[in-house]
């Protein structure tokens, strides 16, 4: 089975983040999406992001309803800080009948040449990029690379940002969130300070 690795802090997963995973299923060769929750890193600011634990169940809510789109917290069991190299080794080790690929935004292919690693990544596994609105200029190594696959997704320019902004400014953001998700905020008071 080949398998798309969409990493994000997913704080909070937004409809952006569903359209794309969906969009690659649909009109990619991937079978499955495990949406990768990143933990907290230790070493930074903790600022408004949510306790692993609740960005995972808000996960789990957003993709209930899709049999091929998973939430994972792989992540969350390995040391601190953590480099995608690293997690790619460890689930190829753990789950060795699938095939995995790194699904990455326009924006961190422009720097992902300071990636730890990322020579090592691009030998061992696939990456599938989708448009991002962003400034810099990819690489020319990276530009018709065999391993590098630019899918035509819809450009989304929803962020976690804004709907955490949003609802510090009391914005109805609830368009921008499965209904689900949308609940479990509201009654956790989430983002509120």
């Amino acid at each position: 089975m080949k398998i798309g690795l969409y990493f994000g802090t997913f704080n909070p997963i937004h409809v952006g983040h569903m359209i794309i995973a969906n969009h690659l299923l649909e009109y990619s060769d991937l079978d499955e999406i495990w949406m990768v929750v990143t933990p907290h890193n230790p070493h930074k600011k903790k600022s408004s992001l949510l306790d692993n634990h609740h960005r995972l169940e808000l996960v789990y809510l957003a993709t209930e309803e899709y049999d091929a789109i998973k939430p994972t917290d792989i992540e969350f069991k390995m040391p601190q800080p953590n480099y995608t190299v690293h997690t790619l080794a460890h689930i190829s080790e753990k789950y060795p009948q699938h095939d995995f690929c790194l699904i990455m935004g326009e924006d961190n292919l422009k720097s992902f040449h300071k990636w730890k690693n990322y020579d090592a990544i691009l030998d061992d596994y696939h990456i599938y990029v989708y448009p991002r609105i962003s400034k810099g200029k990819i690489e020319t190594r990276f530009d018709n690379h065999q391993k590098i696959h630019k899918v035509d997704a819809p450009i989304v320019e929803i962020s976690s940002t804004l709907i955490r902004n949003g609802i510090k400014a009391k914005k109805n953001v609830r368009p921008m969130l499965n209904e689900k998700v949308w609940k479990y905020v509201d009654e956790m008071n989430f983002y509120r300070k």
